[in-house]
């Protein structure tokens, strides 16, 4: 499943490098002016978080650990991802991008349809493939807007990125969590989760030695510092199991900081 959309996700960047070629029109920056450009690249990486969150959801419910809370979260996530879309597609006008817009609606689609039938071990397989489509699409599309803005505000749109893919790795961290414990245990799910806490702690590493951090900023930084030091075995004590509800919290508390502190550098 994953290797197919991969597959048609470099055919439609493909023919529209084509076109280019073909018409003799070249890629502009088109975002919007009503739109501030560093709020579409939080909106659209926003978009990575909640790819990782509704497979997390899916399989959290599947697996009847947290069901309430990840029932609800699902349905809202959804619905968030859904309205995101629709929102990048009025304020960019971008074909390249706006063509990757259409394959995330696609893979969007069809991850609608598997969670809305009952879960089981093909399902959960099926729905981390299409989260993995999702997320590299949504990826894609924050790297283009982040080249398009060019040197002017480069920076500023690097660190919104960094700071907001750890809303994303927070809840990848989760997904691969819970989708061992359902059984599905091969390599790559331990190799995922594992190389997900990493780049966190990484990233992390590199928002708190910013130098163009507010007071708020990095007070919120240090709260989340706190946190880190102690749930980051957890999350690497994977195959040992047994506290799936305490990922779930702990990570979408992460999850909500971040998410606080994108906003800070999307408006410093």
């Amino acid at each position: 499943m994953k290797k197919s959309y991969v597959s048609l996700l470099t055919v439609l960047l493909i023919g529209t490098n084509v076109l280019y070629a073909k018409t003799g029109h070249k890629s502009t920056t088109s975002v919007s002016q009503k739109v501030k450009k560093d709020n579409i690249i939080d909106l659209a990486g926003r978009q990575r978080m909640l790819s990782q969150r509704i497979v997390k959801d899916y399989l959290y419910k599947g697996n009847k650990v947290a069901v309430g809370r990840a029932d609800k979260e699902l349905k809202t996530s959804l619905g968030e991802f859904n309205n995101a879309l629709k929102k990048l597609d009025q304020s960019i006008n971008d074909a390249e991008i706006k063509n990757l817009l259409s394959f995330v609606q696609m893979s969007f689609d069809e991850f609608k349809d598997t969670v809305s039938h009952s879960y089981d071990q093909d399902n959960a397989q099926i729905a981390l493939d299409l989260g993995e489509s999702l997320l590299e699409g949504s990826q894609y599309v924050v790297d283009s807007l982040k080249s398009k803005q060019g040197t002017k505000g480069s920076k500023n749109a690097k660190i919104i990125a960094k700071s907001g893919k750890q809303r994303m790795l927070a809840q990848r961290i989760a997904k691969y969590y819970i989708a061992y414990q359902s059984g599905i245990k091969d390599k790559n799910t331990v190799d995922q989760m594992k190389s997900a806490v990493k780049e966190f702690d990484a990233n992390h590493k590199e928002l708190m030695a910013y130098k163009g951090n507010s007071t708020t900023i990095n007070q919120k930084l240090h709260d989340v510092d706190k946190l880190w030091k102690i749930v980051y075995k957890f999350y690497l004590g994977i195959e040992k199991g047994g506290l799936p509800f305490i990922v779930f919290k702990t990570t979408n508390d992460i999850t909500k900081k971040m998410n606080e502190i994108t906003k800070l550098y999307a408006t410093h």
